[in-house]
């Protein structure tokens, strides 16, 4: 079974206003007819009561001459009115009568043939409604010619479809042009209703995780949807405050384990050389990096809203400079390309520098202690930083950015280096991504969003000496 997705406020709008409008018009009819029958303004002169029942009942017998069906109409006719009379003939010569026709009316028998319609009375300003009718009529058995009196009563029936067929001839164009005029305002009376929810609703579009203090406009919205939009309100100020008292308890409890971890430094460093003295330090300094990249996350924030511009050719080479001793140190050459000219981009150039420090610290440690590590800027604005390790499976290419995932548990690192990277790039509008190195191995490439500008020299390649 599948799930309905939400309807549009528009159409709902547009559907139950034509309802409402078709309800109307029925409930119209109905008071009309209710109205009519009750005071029996039209039943009481209605004079085609008679001509009526009988139009519906004349049928044809089996030689073709005409005959009355006993319709329930007819015989509630004949109850009513006990002197019934009539005289019905057909353009063949057939005849049907019942009852007798009034001595004043019988000349007109005979003069039937040049009779099409009449309304026949004796009585000289006497009521509107005539004591006689004589009329041709579409009936079951064809055109039949029909004069009879005018005691009979218009039926609710009648009434119900008279009334029908005149709402349908004058009121229908009406409602008709009435759904259509709903159907173009609704949605420009719904938009602009709502004018002022869609520009809350574009506002929390923009809402991110380092954009604190943003709130919703109120102004325009309508009245049923303003407690809404103030509880969205509300929940990003809590939101806001909540993510303030964490950051500061992360920037102190940072703060805080330096004093220890330095003291711990020390104290190891008194030690005797040794394998326990080893593990210690590098656990010491595992400790360290961690409260260092603790403090980075909580500083992104500021160092990233003073953007200018970065050359990002200029910056490698300084990155790679510091951190080549360690590289040789560990058993790895390596080698610098870039693109001929200074590629250009905007951020932060001291968050920029540790991003590309720890993609280059991360193939140290994890590129298996041999070959090259590569380090290379693009024309398009990219950089990677390569080695020629094992490489990292295609189900941890996200994962690894995640915080405190390691791929390798060999107790180097605390999980966060990439993490770090990751967040830089995002606050930069860019993206760090990981794939395969020309050798096989690990190649970690960070993606800035705009075109870079070029002029400048190439850079030469770094090696080992």
């Amino acid at each position: 079974m599948t799930r309905r997705g939400p309807r549009s406020l528009k159409w709902r709008l547009v559907v139950r206003l034509v309802i409402f409008q078709t309800a109307m018009l029925a409930l119209l009819v109905l008071l009309v007819v209710a109205t009519l029958w009750g005071t029996a303004l039209i039943v009481d002169s209605y004079e085609d009561g008679t001509l009526d029942v009988l139009k519906d009942a004349v049928a044809r017998d089996a030689d073709g001459g005409l005959t009355l069906s006993p319709t329930t109409d007819l015989a509630q006719l004949r109850s009513k009115v006990p002197d019934l009379w009539f005289l019905m003939r057909d353009r063949q010569g057939h005849r049907l009568a019942e009852g007798q026709v009034p001595p004043d009316f019988a000349p007109i028998v005979d003069g039937l043939d040049h009779i099409n319609q009449a309304r026949l009375g004796w009585k000289i300003g006497g009521s509107y409604r005539p004591d006689g009718l004589v009329k041709w009529v579409d009936t079951a058995a064809g055109d039949v010619q029909i004069l009879t009196g005018t005691q009979g009563q218009m039926s609710l029936r009648r009434l119900v479809m008279g009334v029908s067929a005149g709402s349908l001839i004058v009121i229908l164009p009406i409602f008709v042009l009435m759904a259509l005029a709903t159907l173009v305002a609704t949605p420009l009376v719904v938009r602009h209703a709502l004018r002022g929810l869609g520009r809350a609703a574009a506002q929390a579009e923009r809402i991110d995780i380092d954009q604190r203090g943003v709130q919703l406009p109120i102004e325009d919205v309508p009245t049923e949807i303003g407690p809404l939009v103030k509880a969205v309100n509300d929940a990003l100020a809590r939101l806001d405050r909540g993510y303030e008292r964490h950051r500061r308890f992360l920037t102190d409890a940072a703060h805080e384990l330096r004093t220890p971890i330095a003291i711990l430094n020390t104290r190891i460093a008194s030690l005797s050389p040794g394998s326990e003295k080893t593990r210690l330090l590098e656990d010491a300094t595992r400790l360290s990096v961690l409260t260092g990249q603790l403090l980075d996350f909580q500083r992104l924030d500021q160092q990233v809203s003073r953007f200018s511009p970065v050359d990002l050719t200029a910056l490698a080479r300084r990155v790679i400079v510091d951190l080549a001793p360690l590289a040789f140190a560990a058993g790895y050459e390596m080698v610098f390309e870039a693109d001929e000219g200074a590629i250009v981009v905007a951020g932060d150039q001291t968050s920029l520098e540790r991003a590309l420090a720890n993609l280059v610290q991360n193939a140290i440690d994890h590129g298996g202690r041999c070959g090259t590590i590569t380090v290379r800027i693009g024309r398009a604005g990219c950089v990677e930083v390569c080695d020629e390790g094992d490489g990292i499976p295609n189900e941890e290419r996200d994962r690894i950015f995640e915080p405190f995932h390691r791929l390798n548990q060999d107790g180097r690192g605390a999980g966060l280096g990439l993490n770090l990277v990751h967040e830089i790039m995002r606050l930069h509008g860019g993206r760090i991504a990981a794939t395969d190195g020309p050798s096989g191995g690990a190649c970690l490439r960070m993606t800035f969003p705009v075109a870079p500008r070029v002029a400048s020299a190439p850079s030469p390649a770094l090696e080992k000496p």
